[in-house]
This record gives C-alpha cells, structure tokens and sequence, in this order.
C-alpha cells in the first residue's frame, strides 16, 4: 500500500489549496507502465471518494495537458531564451560552499536535476535567479514563482482545468520531497478563479503576501485508506 496527496483548488478567504491523501495499492518498479498503473489506482481510489476527475501532473500523465504542465516540460522566458522551470530552479540554488549555478540553465530537466554539484555544495541558503534574491520561506515560494510565471501568458487555455476536482504528481512524495508541480497546480486555479493571479505575480512581496496569507490546508481527516497503512 501507499499514499500519495491529491490537491484541490479551493477560493475559501484564508484557503487557496486544500491536500487530501489518498491511499492506494502500489505497484514497485521504475517502467513507465507502472508509473501508469499507480496513477490508474491512484485515479481509482480518489474516485470512490468522489474526488474526480483529476488531473496528472507529470511527463506520466495520460492526457497531453498534464505532460504539458509538467515542470520537466514547462518553459519559461528569460534574458538567454526559454528555458525549462525545472532547470531555472536548480540553476538558481545558492549553497554554502557554492552557486548559483547559472550553467545549469542551459541544460535539459533531467541533467539539470542530475547535477552532482547540487549534492556536494552544503546546505542551501537562498535562490539567486538572475541577480533576484527569494528567500527559502515560505518554503515553495521561489518554485510557485516560477512555475506560475511560466504560465501567466497562457491564462485563458489555463481555464480549462476548472474541470478538474483536483491534481496529482505520481512522482512526488512529501516525505521526501517539498515542492509539487500538482500542488502548484492547485494554487493556479484558486488565483484565476479569484482573478489574483497578475495581482501576485507583480513582484516577489506581493507574491509573497499573497501566498503567505492564503494559507495551504492539509485536510488528513479526510483520507481515504483502502487497506491497512503502510509503515
């Protein structure tokens, strides 16, 4: 058994995301078509908790939207050209013996995650992107920033994912990791639906304030289990 998070654009004052674990038979193995078959269970036991339709955020996904909106895939302008989120992200970490690795940059989502320096240059302190400092907290800030920075020119095809009840990323697990591209996903829709969404991206303290005041629910009352928990 496993657990992975499903997120849900929620317009509540003080809520702009709400996080509900889902639990669900998993099946090992690193093949695309396993991959495939979690999301699938995933899919499934979120259904019979009416959660559905949801959409996969990830290379994974089986709808060319989600593969679209993965941080792998997703490219954002900048001074040297479009570049990938992914690779803006781990090109901008400044360390205690080292970065911001601006080279990274130029290199694909996969050997910009792979970059051994970001393993042997310390603790992180700061993200540097192109001379702009941004803080580690709130600790997702900087990744929001930028994914939804990425998708600001696209608002109105974005619209298209009000039809969802909620997002998933088969890959991420919050035991290990911080930051979601399906959770982010989630706060998209909550800013256009709210029509904040220019208003937030304006400057890093009014993105800031914005996501600092709408606070990020984590609703585990609510989780489905199917099974017993796995430790």
């Amino acid at each position: 058994m496993a657990k992975r998070p499903v997120y849900i654009s929620i317009s509540e004052p003080d809520h702009l995301v709400k996080e509900v674990l889902v639990h669900f038979t998993w099946f090992p193995g690193f093949s695309s078509i396993q991959k495939k078959r979690n999301i699938l269970a995933l899919h499934e036991s979120a259904k019979n908790k009416g959660f559905y339709p949801l959409l996969e955020i990830s290379t994974k996904s089986e709808d060319v939207l989600g593969q679209r909106l993965s941080a792998f895939n997703l490219k954002i302008k900048t001074e040297i050209g479009e570049i990938s989120v992914e690779a803006a992200y781990q090109g901008s970490k400044v360390f205690e013996i080292g970065g911001p690795y601006r080279d990274i940059y130029e290199k694909d989502s996969r050997a910009a995650k792979r970059d051994m320096r970001l393993r042997k240059s310390g603790p992180l302190k700061c993200f540097d992107y192109f001379g702009e400092k941004w803080p580690l907290v709130p600790k997702t800030a900087f990744y929001d920033w930028l994914y939804l920075s990425a998708l600001r020119p696209h608002q109105d095809f974005l619209k298209r994912l009000y039809s969802y009840r909620g997002f998933t990323d088969i890959e991420f697990n919050p035991q290990k990791s911080v930051n979601c591209q399906a959770r982010t996903c989630a706060l998209l829709v909550s800013l256009l639906k709210r029509n904040v969404l220019n208003e937030a991206l304006r400057s890093q303290r009014d993105f800031i304030d914005r996501i600092s005041s709408d606070s990020f629910e984590k609703d585990h009352s609510v989780e489905f289990r199917q099974g017993k928990l796995a430790l």
